[in-house]
């Protein structure tokens, strides 16, 4: 485990930083190294909770020098909580393994809770640059709750947490969403006005219309009480997506 503390500065925030991974290989060394570049002479620790990879994953990220656990439960409702289990910050944030937070997110993230914020995430932009991408990427600048998702990152003080209680691991699709959602009803949620960083790759391998009506259809589902069952068959029926994928 790489632990890094500054004792030359005074930090109030400690952030837990918490991947769930599942075969990530591909990615994981340029999100890790970029973070850890982002973050030098910060406050922080990594935690790679990983379901259990069969590629190099995992040894990519203890190379690294981050803290790698093997969570007890796949699907990253679980793999989050239990990053958590074993998380030292007094802050968290839970952030996708194919997404790249801005810069000085750990200064966002600081400033936003010296204004009295205890939650909230970034907006959009996608590695591809598309027109359609692009309108996709401008509605995130909204802060209506629709328009929020666990791949920009998500953060939330150690006490609120205490509060809303940890992701559902009985959720194996709209976590993030239903996560979100009881922050927003609870705590008070900041948009930061920068963006992460995140991968068409979904797109990529699907038409953006095909994608967008996916995405609606399953949040119409959730809205309707419809089972995780139904919404991961119905999911996976619409859309072409890696196998890796949670």
């Amino acid at each position: 485990m790489k632990l890094q503390i500054n004792s030359t500065i005074t930090q109030s925030m400690f952030l837990s930083i918490i991947i769930p991974t599942f075969n990530e290989s591909l990615i994981i060394a340029s999100t890790i190294k970029y973070l850890q570049q982002c973050l030098e002479n910060k406050n922080y620790e990594i935690i790679i909770s990983d379901a259990g990879s069969t590629d190099n994953t995992i040894k990519i990220a203890q190379d690294l020098g981050v803290k790698v656990l093997i969570s007890q439960v796949k699907g990253r409702a679980g793999q989050m909580n239990f990053g958590l289990a074993n998380a030292m910050g007094n802050v968290f944030f839970f952030l996708h393994s194919d997404s790249l937070p801005t810069k000085n997110f750990f200064n966002d993230i600081q400033e936003a809770l010296d204004k009295n914020y205890n939650c909230g995430s970034f907006r959009t932009k996608f590695d591809k640059e598309t027109t359609l991408l692009k309108i996709n990427s401008f509605f995130t600048r909204f802060n209506f709750l629709f328009f929020r998702g666990g791949d920009q990152g998500i953060f939330i003080t150690k006490e609120l947490l205490q509060k809303v209680g940890n992701f559902k691991e009985d959720m194996l699709i709209m976590e993030d969403y239903d996560f979100i959602e009881r922050l927003w009803n609870t705590g008070k949620f900041k948009l930061i006005p920068k963006s992460t960083l995140i991968s068409a790759r979904k797109y990529q391998q699907n038409y953006w219309l095909t994608v967008q009506l996916a995405n609606l259809k399953i949040v119409t589902m959730y809205k309707n009480g419809a089972s995780q069952i139904e919404m991961v068959t119905k999911y996976k029926e619409l859309l072409t997506y890696r196998k890796n994928a949670f």
